[in-house]
């Protein structure tokens, strides 16, 4: 195990990682970054070369001609960006292929015709392995991804953290497979439509309680739910968390320049990714070259750009949740309603545990300061890990969730009903 304890934490290096989160100047430090932070910045640093000419693009990513709500751009899209969702489903099975326990996937039905695409991992042991005894009595541990992420992401820990227990990971409202409806604009109204989708999820699949893991953008609405829903939360789990701290008054604004900030005020009514849709069949090279660290991170199960593929696929779609994370933001990616004046309400019988990465933008900060409201709150930090911490060290963060889940207090009715992995259903129009 390589996760630091809390007396081992590099405080300067949690204070230096501040203003590189404001201002990244070059694509390697993109590797360390959550996909939000750099679009709401400075978004996608293009330097592609075609033959022999350069295409140089400062693009922000959410730089477009018009405004993607239009009925005019949303037809033209399909025809000028190379996905669809028959090919991010094909990008998707390609992610789980390294996936060799089984499960089911299926969509699952909401109100207003909506659908969350779920995986689901039973209590059964791998064939041929034996029986593990914490399979019988641990909570149902439920996933959920981060902004522009999907359950694809999750392929290097849905083996390990399944093998004691049920795992259920879903792609959020608005993201990935799951439905793409129009979210409402403020952002107390689309915080509210994620966590009432989760919540109908919940009853859907038949789980009384859970522990319930988020990352990033999914640590935010995990958070919301267990504010709303305290009785089915038994841990909560926050992997980097998005939108904790508020805005500063003057959050390192010297250390921005000029042309950013000005741009950053003339496009922050765009969504933070339009810059990938706009780049239309450049996309995909666009995601490889900026974000090349995708492949790297998944290179121990994929030699190819799988990974890159899929995070293209995800994001090229018709724009939902990013709409409604973008309605939850102010410049440059803090949220409207930050989670740190709120989580402090969290019941004091539910645990609280903070994930972070050595290496991340994101510090602990925010994790810190709830802890000094609630002591029994634990940090654990995993070395080499940038933001992703789960795909740049997935044995150790597997190893972290593992160990904190066996502290968890097993009560109340461990309802392990749902999805079974016999079953292989798909839903409408995947």
């Amino acid at each position: 195990m390589h996760s630091l304890t809390v007396g081992q934490i590099n405080v300067g290096r949690l204070k230096a990682n501040k203003s590189k989160a404001n201002y990244v100047k070059s694509t390697e430090a993109y590797s360390h970054i959550p996909l939000a932070h750099a679009a709401s910045l400075v978004g996608f640093l293009a330097r592609l070369k075609v033959g022999n000419s350069s295409i140089i693009g400062r693009m922000a990513e959410q730089i477009q001609p018009v405004s993607e709500q239009g009925s005019w751009i949303l037809s033209w899209l399909p025809s000028w960006c190379p996905t669809s969702p028959s090919q991010l489903k094909d990008a998707e099975e390609k992610m789980l292929k390294c996936v060799k326990r089984p499960f089911s996937r299926q969509h699952v039905r909401i109100s207003n015709d909506n659908y969350l695409w779920t995986l689901a991992f039973s209590t059964h042991p791998h064939l041929g392995s034996p029986p593990s005894p914490p399979a019988q009595t641990r909570l149902p541990l439920v996933l959920l991804h981060g902004f522009g992420g999907g359950v694809g992401l999750w392929a290097q820990n849905l083996d390990c953290l399944s093998n004691s227990g049920p795992v259920y990971a879903l792609d959020l409202l608005g993201f990935g497979r799951s439905s793409r409806p129009q979210f409402r604009s403020d952002p107390e109204g689309a915080e509210e439509l994620f966590v009432e989708a989760l919540e109908e999820w919940r009853e859907k699949v038949g789980l009384e309680e859970l522990v319930l893991l988020g990352h990033n953008l999914g640590g935010y609405l995990s958070a919301a739910y267990t504010l709303r829903y305290p009785q089915r939360v038994k841990h909560l789990l926050l992997v980097e968390p998005w939108g904790f701290p508020a805005r500063p008054d003057n959050p390192h604004h010297s250390s921005i320049p000029v042309w950013i900030r000005a741009m950053g005020a003339v496009m922050s009514p765009f969504n933070p990714l339009a810059g990938l849709r706009l780049a239309g069949p450049l996309g995909p090279m666009l995601v490889q070259t900026i974000r090349s660290d995708f492949k790297q991170k998944y290179s121990s199960v994929f030699e190819d750009n799988t990974a890159s593929d899929y995070i293209y696929h995800l994001n090229a779609q018709t724009p939902s949740g990013e709409t409604a994370f973008r309605n939850m933001t102010i410049p440059y990616g803090w949220a409207k309603r930050p989670m740190l004046e709120r989580i402090g309400q969290v019941q004091a019988d539910i645990p609280v545990s903070f994930i972070y990465g050595s290496r991340s933008s994101i510090d602990s900060d925010s994790g810190f300061a709830f802890k000094k409201t609630r002591p029994d709150v634990e940090i654990r930090v995993i070395r080499g890990a940038g933001h992703y911490v789960f795909a740049d060290q997935p044995d150790d963060f597997n190893q972290t969730v593992l160990q904190i889940l066996t502290r968890t207090e097993k009560t109340g009715n461990n309802n392990t009903q749902g999805l079974r992995p016999s079953v292989d259903t798909e839903g409408p129009n995947p």
